[in-house]
C-alpha cells in the first residue's frame, strides 16, 4: 500500500536529516579524503589516533547518538525497534548466522584487501587505536561495536526498509545502501570502496531474506574485531608496514 504524499515527504525528510547527521557526512568527506592525497604508498586510520583515553570514550559515545537518533524515532512512531529486525529476541540465532557472515566476508576482504594494496589502488589501513597503551585493545572492541551498531543499524536496517517503505525496489534499495556504504569508505581507496560495496550488496540481500539487523551488526564487530588483532599481531608482515 502507497503511504500518503505527505507521509512520503516525512520519510524522506526524515532519512536526510539521520543520514546527513552520520554517515552521509562521513562520505563527503571520505569524497574529499580520497581528492586530496594520492592512493599508493600512503596510510590512514581507519579508528581515532588519540593518545588520550577520554577523547577516545567521548568520541565513540557520541558516534553512536545517529543510532540513538534511530530508535527514537522509531519507537516515536509506534514502529519499535522490530520495524528494522533490531529486537534482541534470537540471540542464539543471530550469532550463528553473524559468525557464518563474519567467516565469508572476512577471508574475501582480507584477499580484496590485499589485491587492492598490491595495485596501487588501496591505501594502507591501520585499523587500531594508538599501540602501546594498556586500552589499546578495550578500545579497539569497543569502537567495533560503535562502528557495528552505526553501520549496521543505520546503512542496512533504517535505510533500506525506510526506502522500501517509501516504495523504492528492493534493487533500488540494496544498491542506494551499498552505494553509501562503499563512499564512506572512500578515504581507503577505490579497494575500499568497492570491497565494502560488495558486503553492502551481500548485507542487503540478506536483511530483506532475514528482516534481521542483528546477524550484520555481529559480523561487523568481529570483522573490525579481527582486523585489529590481526593488525597488532602481524602488522610487520603486512604491505606498507614492514
Amino acid at each position: 500500500m502507497s503511504l500518503p504524499s505527505l507521509e512520503r515527504r516525512t520519510l524522506r525528510e526524515e532519512i536526510l536529516v539521520v543520514l546527513a547527521l552520520s554517515l552521509l557526512a562521513s562520505a563527503a568527506y571520505a569524497l574529499l579524503s580520497l581528492l586530496s592525497a594520492p592512493l599508493k604508498g600512503v596510510h590512514v586510520a581507519s579508528v581515532n589516533q588519540s593518545n588520550e583515553l577520554a577523547r577516545q570514550l567521548i568520541g565513540i559515545a557520541f558516534g553512536l547518538a545517529p543510532v540513538w537518533l534511530v530508535v527514537h524515532l522509531l519507537r516515536r512512531s509506534g514502529e519499535g525497534v522490530e520495524a528494522i529486525g533490531l529486537a534482541w529476541d534470537r540471540p542464539s540465532q543471530d550469532l550463528k548466522v553473524g559468525a557464518a557472515f563474519f567467516v565469508v566476508v572476512g577471508l574475501g576482504g582480507l584477499a580484496f584487501y590485499l589485491g587492492a594494496v598490491a595495485l596501487g589502488v588501496n591505501r594502507f589501513v591501520v585499523p587500531v587505536p594508538p599501540l602501546g597503551h594498556w586500552w589499546t585493545v578495550p578500545v579497539l572492541v569497543l569502537n567495533a561495536a560503535a562502528a557495528g551498531l552505526l553501520e549496521e543499524v543505520i546503512v542496512l536496517g533504517y535505510l533500506v526498509t525506510r526506502l522500501r517503505q517509501l516504495a523504492w525496489s528492493p534493487f533500488a534499495a540494496i544498491a542506494a545502501s551499498a552505494l553509501l556504504r562503499g563512499s564512506y569508505h572512500l578515504y581507503q581507496g577505490w579497494g575500499g570502496f568497492a570491497g565494502n560495496m560488495a558486503m553492502g550488496i551481500l548485507f542487503g540481500i540478506a536483511f530483506l531474506r532475514l528482516h534481521r539487523t542483528w546477524p550484520f551488526v555481529i559480523a561487523h564487530v568481529l570483522l573490525d574485531v579481527a582486523a585489529g588483532i590481526g593488525f597488532i599481531v602481524f602488522q610487520h608482515h603486512l604491505p606498507g608496514f614492514s
